[in-house]
């Protein structure tokens, strides 16, 4: 039980990588509070122990406030939230910018700023961002937006991990590769041909295959816990080969 006794709150845990995070973090003991903007997609959870649940906005910043006010203590969140725009920079669209930069990268501000004063009184703290390869690390066609905000998120990253590196507070990020969860299905269909999509998003993995959300759960989970207390401030690729 690698996280008995700490405190988990996870964003965007109805579905995908938030929710494999969610479930192999209440596997290993921790008390997760796993929240998601759709209350519908929690109701799975029912009778799961070591899982509590709350519908959470993240765009919001006065609910993430209340939600953090309401729990006596935070050992860990992982900012899950975010949201894939298709195109080039001659295809974007300012509101679309607007809407990737607020929920890929202030949400995860906002979230840390709120929870950070308790993760110091406690002593310390892990905060796991979502980033993604698609940012600072490699360039992907037709990700413009989506490719800058996570690239803004690797920079947040660094910056919280080096103010608060000697106050037992560690912030890292991890870039999966392509996953196979029901946003990328979401992708997938808004193609012309899904078929091909499917095909050219698989094509663009070196082992072959997309990743399964079951199979990023274990780096979340090691950066959860006290096997990972001495890295902070690092991106970690779950990337099957893209970046080899």
């Amino acid at each position: 039980m690698r996280l008995q006794g700490k405190t988990a709150l996870i964003t965007a845990a109805g579905q995908g990588i938030g929710k494999a995070a969610a479930l192999a973090m209440a596997a290993e003991g921790a008390t997760v509070w796993a929240t998601d903007v759709n209350g519908e997609l929690l109701k799975a959870y029912e009778g799961v122990a070591n899982v509590h649940t709350a519908v959470l906005n993240v765009l919001d910043k006065a609910a993430i406030q209340q939600q953090v006010a309401a729990m006596t203590k935070i050992d860990i969140v992982f900012n899950c939230a975010g949201f894939v725009h298709n195109g080039t920079i001659l295809e974007a669209k300012d509101e679309d910018w607007e809407f990737a930069f607020n929920l890929n990268a202030r949400a995860q501000y906002w979230m840390i700023q709120a929870v950070l004063p308790k993760m110091l009184a406690q002593g310390g703290g892990s905060i796991i961002n979502m980033a993604s390869v698609c940012s600072s690390v490699r360039g992907l066609p037709n990700r413009f937006i989506y490719g800058a905000s996570k690239a803004a998120v690797i920079g947040l990253t660094k910056s919280v991990a080096a103010d608060y590196v000697a106050q037992g507070i560690r912030c890292n990020c991890i870039c999966p590769g392509t996953v196979d969860t029901p946003s990328l299905h979401d992708r997938i269909n808004s193609y012309d041909d899904p078929v091909q999509a499917r095909k050219n998003f698989i094509a663009r993995q070196p082992m072959g295959r997309l990743a399964q959300a079951h199979e990023i759960a274990p780096i979340v989970v090691f950066l959860a816990s006290d096997e990972s207390v001495f890295a902070t401030g690092n991106a970690y690729m779950v990337d099957g080969g893209m970046t080899i």
